[in-house]
């Protein structure tokens, strides 16, 4: 399919400018980067993600479940409870899994289910069933970046001790030219939601967004249906 094709070259080219950032960051970063396979702390409580970082990850799944059918079998069911749990109160519209509500009423709901996991967490081994096709989000947590103009501080377990000016010496700009919003614009030219969503929902593509998943070749590869390095 000609849009899901470009799409996916797009993308790519977004992760390879990721990487190299990112790169760049864990060089200057040095010790004070605490990142590892194992460390589960971006990975506990829902977080938005893009409707690219959604078509992402079920591109991923779909690989998973070609090759480890249990492995996708497992993510697909935490998933379900994380929406089971989760739908009461959705700060949007819950059957599509898209966040439309406020700022204040997403935070007071991220805060209530700060404990939950996120489903493509592997239980056992605490790493991340899906990693090479993780949200953007999970990739740039952990060094000081910025996004434009949005400067994002390090988690909380990096950078310990270390002063404000060192923090700043360390930041590395994400993006810079802007691919990933040039690809979302492209994805809701062609009819994809506007609004974010969570994992669960983007794993299970419920409703409008596994319509609008199909179109893109992305929904419907198997039946029935960050960053631990």
């Amino acid at each position: 399919m000609v849009v899901q094709s470009g799409i996916e070259a797009l993308d790519r080219l977004l992760l390879d400018s990721l990487e190299e950032s990112l790169a760049e960051a864990a060089r200057k970063a040095g010790r004070h980067l605490a990142c590892a396979r194992g460390c589960t702390e971006c990975c506990i409580g829902p977080f938005p993600i893009t409707q690219l970082d959604a078509l992402r990850l079920r591109r991923g799944l779909a690989a998973l479940a070609a090759r480890d059918p249990l492995a996708a079998a497992g993510i697909r069911e935490r998933a379900r409870k994380a929406l089971e749990r989760m739908s009461p109160g959705f700060p949007g519209e819950a059957e599509r899994g898209l966040l439309t509500g406020g700022e204040a009423r997403q935070e007071e709901f991220f805060t209530w289910h700060e404990t939950l996991p996120c489903p493509v967490l592997n239980p056992v081994s605490g790493a991340c069933d899906l990693y090479p096709w993780r949200p953007v989000v999970c990739r740039t947590f952990g060094p000081p970046v910025r996004f434009e103009k949005d400067a994002v501080a390090p988690c909380r377990l990096c950078f310990q001790g270390a002063g404000e000016a060192e923090i700043e010496a360390c930041r590395v700009n994400i993006d810079p030219e802007g691919l990933e919003d040039m690809i979302l614009t492209e994805l809701e030219a062609a009819g994809a939601p506007q609004a974010d969503t969570l994992v669960a929902w983007a794993i299970l593509a419920r409703g409008e967004l596994a319509g609008k998943a199909a179109r893109f070749g992305t929904a419907g590869r198997y039946r029935p249906c960050a960053a631990n390095r």
